[in-house]
C-alpha cells in the first residue's frame, strides 16, 4: 500500500512536469537575462572592496589592478541597470562619479606606482567615498570599513615566489 502511494505520487509528480514543459513550447529561441539586483552588485562590490585590501597590502600590485578594474566595472553595471533605485533621488551613475571616480583614479595611480603608503590612503578615500554616497542616499546604516580578517580563505593574495 506505502509502496502504491509512493508510486503514485512519484507519478503524479512526473506527469505535472510533463505538462508544465509541453505547455511551454516558444514558436521561436526566447533568450532571458538575468539582470542583478543593485544590492547584489553592491555586495559583490563590497567582496572586491575586501579583495583589493589584502592584495594590496601584499604588494600584489598585478591583483589590486585586476580588482580595481572589478570594482570599475560593478560600478558601471550598477549605473546601466539601475539608473535610479527606490528613495534615492540623485541618479545613481551621477552619485558614482561624484563619490567613486576620483578615489579610484588615485588607487589606479597608487598601484601603478607600487606605493603601499599612497595605496592605503587612496584605499580610506574610496571607503569615505562609499561612506559618503550611502550617507546622503539614506543608506547610512550601510558602513564600510577596511576588513579585519581575511574572509577568503581559497585565495593566496601574495605574489608566488
Amino acid at each position: 500500500m506505502k509502496s502504491t502511494v509512493i508510486r503514485f505520487g512519484l507519478a503524479l509528480g512526473v506527469a505535472t512536469l510533463l505538462a508544465a514543459c509541453a505547455c511551454h513550447q516558444p514558436a521561436e529561441q526566447e533568450h532571458t537575462y538575468f539582470t542583478p539586483g543593485l544590492g547584489e552588485i553592491m555586495a559583490q562590490s563590497a567582496a572586491r572592496h575586501a579583495k583589493l585590501w589584502f592584495a594590496g597590502q601584499a604588494k600584489n600590485w598585478d591583483l589590486a589592478a585586476y580588482e580595481v578594474d572589478e570594482l570599475l566595472e560593478g560600478f558601471e553595471d550598477a549605473a546601466t541597470y539601475h539608473r535610479t533605485h527606490k528613495q534615492i533621488k540623485q541618479p545613481i551613475p551621477e552619485l558614482i562619479a561624484q563619490y567613486m571616480d576620483q578615489p579610484l583614479t588615485g588607487l589606479e595611480q597608487a598601484i601603478k606606482d607600487k606605493n603601499l603608503p599612497a595605496f592605503t590612503q587612496r584605499y580610506d578615500d574610496l571607503t569615505a567615498g562609499c561612506n559618503a554616497c550611502h550617507q546622503v542616499t539614506d543608506f547610512g546604516f550601510n558602513r564600510v570599513t577596511r576588513p579585519t580578517f581575511n574572509p577568503f580563505a581559497n585565495q593566496a593574495f601574495g605574489l608566488a615566489n
